[in-house]
């Protein structure tokens, strides 16, 4: 005899599984979960400088965002890192805890949008490693706003932290890498980068932006050994979600989206930057790689 599900139900059990996750994720970070002992043997990044943005999230005594995961695989796997952000406090905490763990890592202050902050950062990048194999364009912002709703100066600003903070970064980062003879350039965009939404305009388009600016930037810098991807993440829990996501019903709906029936980690993102980073994509460029559950797919 057949046996009936009750939908209703099995959805309620779900969304209340997601609210208990986003308690126990909290205090919990998976990426930072390793004994020192066991960061050595394989590493995928060894003597490699990764510099990432949007990186001070990364402090494990809260719910870490996709920069800080990135920190954190990416020194298990041996990179020496920078870390940048404008959050001076979160960020020299993560890196101090990197360090702590047996890893390489230093602090940096950056505006991404601040095209002589660029020059001072990857200065001290090259001056602290001596050189710069891989950047991790991350840092971003984002707002729900409707079109006629959006006023002039949120679309500046997001277009500005966004396209504007992963156009400087590579543009300074390839000067540099091209002196090495290559290097890794993952850029974090969206999937709405892709597709558009019913509730976001400055973002979207800023996030598409990043998602062709890569396509454009990686043609031209094949030649020189430079690989530039983008990663469109889909809905996922962070450290920047965290307070939306308290919200049942956006809960449910950003899950009941997903085909596979779940929401994101930080980590779950992280290990595709993780592999663009490294030599295992070297016959990837102008790709874009879409983590997000099955949601675009559909």
């Amino acid at each position: 005899m057949a046996t009936q599900v009750d939908a209703s139900n099995t959805k309620y059990n779900n969304i209340s599984w997601h609210l208990r996750f986003l308690k126990i994720i909290t205090c919990y970070n998976f990426t930072a979960d390793h004994e020192k002992s066991s960061w050595r043997g394989n590493m995928r990044l060894e003597g490699k400088t990764a510099l990432i943005t949007g990186a001070a999230g990364g402090s494990q005594d809260d719910l870490i965002g996709f920069g800080g995961a990135a920190a954190w695989l990416f020194s298990r796997e041996g990179a020496n890192l920078v870390l940048t952000d404008i959050d001076d406090d979160l960020g020299e905490k993560t890196a101090f805890q990197i360090r702590k763990s047996g890893g390489e890592a230093i602090f940096e202050h950056l505006d991404v949008t601040s095209e002589s902050g660029w020059i001072q950062v990857i200065d001290r990048t090259v001056s602290q490693f001596s050189s710069l194999d891989i950047l991790v364009n991350n840092a971003g912002i984002g707002e729900r706003v409707l079109v006629e709703d959006t006023t002039l100066d949120l679309w500046e600003s997001l277009s500005d932290v966004n396209i504007k903070g992963a156009f400087l970064g590579t543009k300074y980062a390839a000067i540099q890498m091209k002196k090495n003879g290559g290097g890794s350039i993952v850029n974090i965009s969206s999937i709405f980068g892709i597709v558009g939404s019913n509730r976001a305009t400055a973002y979207n388009a800023s996030k598409g932006g990043i998602r062709l600016f890569t396509k454009s930037a990686a043609i031209q810098y094949a030649k020189d050994g430079i690989r530039v991807n983008s990663v469109h993440p889909g809905f996922a829990l962070t450290r920047l979600t965290r307070k939306g996501l308290s919200d049942p019903e956006l809960l449910a709906e950003r899950v009941d989206s997903v085909p596979m029936g779940r929401l994101g980690t930080a980590d779950d993102i992280a290990y595709g930057i993780l592999y663009l980073a490294s030599d295992e994509a070297s016959f990837m460029t102008g790709s874009e790689l879409v983590i997000d559950g099955g949601m675009i797919a559909q």
